[in-house]
């Protein structure tokens, strides 16, 4: 009997034990789908349904169809950027922002607006710039649209924050190439121009030389490698000098105009740009020295291989275009019967489309819509924009070099394609 009841008894407890476990068992998460998504939009530039005009020095936008031929290239977006629009809520696929990218319909660039020649509003209210084309040629490398672009405005502060995050799809916005930073922010896909930081001052405070900046206030931006630059200019020579820092280069153009400092700093290329806007250039002059090695280009988020590799390659398209003389007028021809070009194009061979997820045609995409290297520094460094001289300077391609086996022609260059 005993046995009996002790049988009875665990049945019961056994019952009673199920059912708690029922009752207080929650529901299991759903899987996750993605990372993060984006933080509110501080500018979108969303295509409208017709191609804004053209300026006078250019022609009218490329079609969005791949591989569509067009006469010249678009200068400009044709985005409208006078509204801030929020972004689609499409979450970043881990390790698949190719995916994320075109379910989203645009690419999402961190850069400018605020220094000609790299990234500014012409008269129609466009974005454009050098900075600007980069993203437009990676838009038409990977979704066939040069102006499927959005441009989020940041400060020199916010770049390592904002690529961190992975909210964009690529910095472009005058970022310098450093250890730190690689490790740090982001990959750094390849090096678009090469600068160096130097000093404006106005003429007739007298200074012809940076050495001659003791105890000088120098105007700078904060968060840059220009602010540290700068620090370290002025340990090393003894000179005492005074950094004003402020948040945006619009601040710091504005306290040297209004003398609140003897001089501002900047990458020599950006003096130059930003001098086209002061009262009277006449009245001021880039100092000679140059304090520091500047490499340029484009970054994306740490942790999506295929992303990295495709941005590097978009950008040896733009290089090898103008090395092998393909242009936004000639690039959606017929094949040359010139193997290196004709696998650039797409027409005979591989460099990597298959792998990349890109179109066989890519290259005939990216150059028709913004054109090669030469054509979008010509627009916006070169004689049509703030006119930087590129001829036998460090942003000359290396392929210039005036013998066939010594290396003395620029250092624009990228790794082969094939």
């Amino acid at each position: 009997m005993n046995r009996y009841f002790k049988y009875i008894a665990g049945v019961v407890m056994l019952a009673a034990t199920v059912a708690l476990l029922a009752c207080g068992q929650e529901p299991a998460p759903a899987p996750a789908t993605g990372g993060a998504e984006p933080t509110a939009v501080m500018q979108a530039t969303e295509a409208p349904a017709q191609p804004a005009a053209p300026e006078a020095t250019t022609a009218a936008a490329a079609p969005s169809a791949p591989g569509a031929p067009t006469a010249m290239p678009a200068a400009t977006p044709t985005e409208a950027v006078s509204a801030p629009q929020p972004s689609p809520s499409v979450p970043i696929q881990a390790g698949n922002r190719l995916q994320t990218v075109r379910d989203r319909g645009h690419v999402i660039c961190a850069s400018r607006n605020d220094v000609p020649g790299y990234g500014s509003l012409d008269t129609s209210g466009n974005n454009v710039g050098f900075d600007i084309d980069l993203c437009r040629a990676l838009a038409a490398a990977v979704l066939g649209d040069p102006s499927a672009i959005e441009i989020r405005l940041i400060t020199a502060a916010e770049r390592g924050p904002t690529v961190q995050s992975g909210e964009v799809d690529m910095l472009v916005r005058t970022v310098t190439w450093t250890t730190s930073r690689d490790a740090q922010w982001g990959n750094y896909a390849q090096t678009m121009f090469y600068d160096g930081q130097g000093f404006m001052v106005r003429r007739d405070l007298g200074v012809n030389s940076a050495f001659e900046l003791e105890g000088a206030t120098v105007c700078v931006t904060q968060g840059t490698t220009t602010e540290l630059n700068l620090q370290d200019f002025s340990n090393q020579n003894n000179l005492g000098i005074s950094p004003l820092t402020f948040e945006d280069t619009d601040a710091v153009v504005a306290a040297y105009e209004g003398q609140q400092c003897d001089a501002f700093t900047n990458d020599r290329s950006q003096l130059a740009a930003l001098g086209t806007a002061l009262a009277n250039r006449a009245d001021h002059v880039i100092l000679p020295e140059t304090i520091s090695e500047e490499p340029l280009g484009p970054v994306v988020p740490h942790g999506d291989d295929q992303w990295f590799d495709i941005v590097k390659t978009v950008m040896s398209i733009l290089i090898y275009g103008e090395a092998y003389g393909v242009t936004s007028a000639n690039a959606s021809g017929a094949a040359t019967g010139d193997t290196k070009v004709d696998r650039l194009l797409g027409h005979e061979g591989s460099w990597g489309q298959e792998s990349l997820g890109l179109s066989q045609t890519a290259a005939q995409d990216v150059i028709t819509a913004v054109g090669n290297y030469g054509e979008i520094y010509n627009r916006n460094l070169g004689p049509d924009g703030i006119d930087l001289p590129r001829e036998n300077g460090r942003n000359a391609l290396w392929a210039n070099a005036p013998c066939s086996d010594c290396p003395k022609g620029g250092q624009i260059y990228a790794a082969p394609l094939r």
